[in-house]
């Protein structure tokens, strides 16, 4: 990893250097914060979503804080992994790959793998039988942004079915589940570890490990998520519903690990007299996810001479810098009445997916990422 120069604040780079192009600033400090917080709160091992950031500097700084197990979906995540912590656990947790993709996998020693089908288990029966394989469960709990079981998982009938297979095949078995993206109810966590005790008592098998997902609330806007309140209800709902054969537990933070570690700073690019604002990144970019889940609440917008501007909020329609009309923010945002052009538009809490998911169309697109001391 090259080193880089850090700034203070993403104000005092953007009033010394006036960048044009749209930019990400990252506190190293904030990462290794929630990946401690996360690694003294939550009984069990903990695990990275590398899917949310495979950024080489958020992964290098989540080994610094402790972080020694990751969650892939790819054997490109695999090596990424790999080249910043060689002795690394990697849990294959993609329930869906390829027959050329197991065999990458077997060669990295993937410690864990999930499933949701009896052919994806026939495929990984080159595996060593020391491998953990986690049967994966969905069920219609509410409390999510959205929910991930109309792609993955199993009813809990069939899930016992699939199971019992594992543990007869030889393989240890476990079971995992996912809440679904930004869950902020503690109870959903509840919900599914008590149909994962009951899954495993139709199984007739032990699990060793249960897997209780990602889908910890990150902070878009409003108040920040009470962590430890779902960390403490999980512990509880596992030693209720397992009894003396609770498993080990593991989760894989994605969003709520990496989230609050960076900053997205965008420019208006020009101002119409409709009141629309053009931006130099949109949803072609690292503003894609709000096509979906709609904008985070916490912004901010400062003058080239990084003072705030003070204007009541007006919603205004915001388009992208492409050339296409289809990248505009799906609802008008509050900007400042006072915002011009020139001026910078700050949106905290876009650690995640903001890099993995932008483009180059047009020329648009996010530049490395600057680092920081503090966000603020």
């Amino acid at each position: 990893m090259r080193e880089t120069p850090t700034w203070a604040t993403p104000i005092a780079h953007i009033v010394r250097h006036r960048p044009d192009t749209a930019q990400l600033y990252f506190s190293p400090a904030a990462l290794q914060d929630m990946a401690r917080r996360f690694q003294r709160g939550f009984d069990g091992l903990v695990t990275y979503a590398v899917k949310a950031n495979p950024g080489e500097e958020v992964l290098a700084n989540l080994v610094a804080a402790g972080i020694r197990a990751f969650d892939v979906a790819s054997p490109q995540e695999m090596a990424a992994v790999r080249a910043v912590c060689g002795d690394a656990a990697l849990h294959y947790n993609n329930p869906v790959r390829s027959v050329d993709e197991v065999a990458v996998a077997r060669a990295y020693g993937v410690a864990s793998c999930s499933v949701d089908c009896p052919r994806e288990l026939d495929k990984l029966e080159s595996l060593p039988r020391s491998t953990e394989i986690a049967v994966r469960l969905a069920l219609p709990v509410k409390g999510a942004a959205y929910d991930f079981g109309e792609k993955f998982g199993l009813e809990p009938k069939r899930a016992a079915v699939l199971l019992r297979k594992v543990a007869e095949r030889g393989f240890v078995p476990a079971i995992t589940f996912h809440p679904g993206t930004q869950c902020a109810d503690p109870a959903a966590w509840g919900t599914y570890i008590e149909a994962a005790a009951e899954v495993a008592r139709a199984a007739k098998v032990q699990i060793a490990r249960l897997n209780v997902g990602g889908g910890f609330a990150s902070h878009r806007g409003g108040d920040a998520p009470d962590l430890e309140a779902i960390f403490v209800h999980i512990r509880a709902e596992t030693d209720r519903c397992f009894g003396a054969q609770a498993p080990r537990l593991v989760c894989e933070p994605g969003r709520a690990m990496v989230a609050d570690a960076l900053t997205l700073a965008t420019r208006v690019k020009a101002l119409r007299a409709c009141g629309a604002v053009f931006l130099n990144d949109g949803i072609y970019g690292g503003l894609m996810e709000m096509r979906d889940i709609g904008a985070p609440g916490r912004l901010r917008v400062i003058d080239p001479q990084g003072r705030a501007r003070q204007g009541a909020p007006v919603p205004r329609v915001v388009f992208g810098p492409t050339c296409d009309s289809l990248d505009r923010l799906p609802e008008p945002l509050p900007l400042p009445g006072d915002i011009a052009e020139g001026d910078y538009v700050l949106f905290d809490g876009m650690g995640a997916y903001s890099r993995s998911l932008t483009t180059r169309f047009n020329g648009y697109g996010l530049e490395d990422m600057v680092t920081v001391a503090d966000l603020m």
